[in-house]
């Protein structure tokens, strides 16, 4: 087969990491904006993957279909430049997707460490992680596994409805509502460094991380958002995480812990958009419930918030900037 820009299967038939494909979106496998799949890391930047989990809910399960829906949903995006960006962010940056991390749900003791050694795996080859959950629970073996390759505490840029804060000091528990209260104890992460964005929880301890709560971002807008973050986080290494229940429902119905007065899409995106000074270590989006979903509206701003993710680190890499 030719490894041209318009063919069947791009993500198993192709050679180059590099430059988007044109490819029908209802036919074809369904990598990550039809991404070479490939378990090798060889040259590769930016690795796409998913951990199918939805083991430590507390509401609605089905977070574990989120990675296969957000890779559906992403041919809708895989063929044009990203807008407002107007360059393709595969012509500079090489990126893979590597497919699931493989969790013995049979036998869940062994899950927190099958992600840890996911990751490690991974970010041995240097490439940055953009990984799909699944729950949230997964963003704390994650963390565990990015502060053993790059220092600790790393700064948190957190997109949520809730803090994820609550008290949980059994060392083997699956919560994903626990996993920041535990990072912050552990030195995983710097609370003076990092920020909650769009919170409209209440929660009694947000182990003294910022708060920009859902109120505070409809009254200030998104340009005070991107001010306050880089404010706080500058540029210390920051591991980014989106639950997708940040999103209203209007925006974001397809998830477990769905709550009202959200962000919309486009103040999320345009918020994301303008991190251009953030030096991200790693990336995650989390929570899609596809059994809840309407037209595939959540999967596709997943979709979307990752195409933007990528195209930030494009953008850092051709600027030259530090952590490019």
């Amino acid at each position: 087969m030719n490894d041209d820009h318009s063919e069947i299967d791009s993500a198993i038939s192709r050679k180059s990491l590099y430059g988007m494909m044109r490819e029908p979106t209802f036919s074809g496998a369904p990598s990550f904006m039809r991404r070479n799949y490939s378990k090798n890391l060889t040259g590769a930047e930016v690795v796409i993957s998913g951990i199918p989990l939805d083991l430590a809910v507390t509401y609605r399960s089905g977070a574990r279909l989120g990675p296969q829906a957000i890779r559906l949903a992403s041919a809708e995006v895989a063929s044009l430049k990203p807008y407002p960006w107007g360059f393709d962010p595969f012509e500079n940056l090489a990126v893979i997707d590597f497919g699931d991390c493989y969790l013995d749900v049979h036998n869940p003791m062994t899950i927190h460490q099958a992600i840890v050694d996911h990751a490690r795996h991974i970010l041995k080859s240097d490439a940055r992680m953009l990984t799909f959950g699944g729950d949230h629970y997964i963003t704390y073996p994650l963390l565990q596994a990015h502060v053993e390759k790059f220092g600790k505490p790393l700064s948190l840029v957190h997109f949520d409805a809730h803090s994820d804060t609550w008290a949980d000091d059994k060392p083997d528990s699956l919560n994903h509502g626990t996993m920041f209260y535990k990072a912050v104890n552990e030195g995983l992460i710097d609370p003076k460094r990092s920020v909650q964005i769009g919170i409209r929880t209440w929660n009694d301890d947000f182990m003294g991380i910022h708060v920009l709560d859902a109120t505070w971002v409809q009254r200030h807008g998104t340009d005070a958002v991107i001010a306050e973050v880089e404010r706080i986080v500058g540029q210390h290494p920051a591991y980014f995480t989106f639950d997708i229940d940040c999103l209203d429902p209007a925006f974001a119905p397809g998830t477990g812990t769905p709550v009202c007065g959200g962000l919309s899409t486009a103040q999320a995106l345009t918020i994301i958009r303008g991190f251009t000074g953030l030096n991200l270590i790693g990336m995650d989006i989390v929570e899609v419930a596809p059994a809840y979903d309407q037209s595939q509206i959540t999967a596709l701003a997943a979709a979307h918030i990752a195409c933007d993710l990528i195209c930030l680190l494009a953008q850092r890499k051709i600027k030259r900037l530090p952590g490019a």
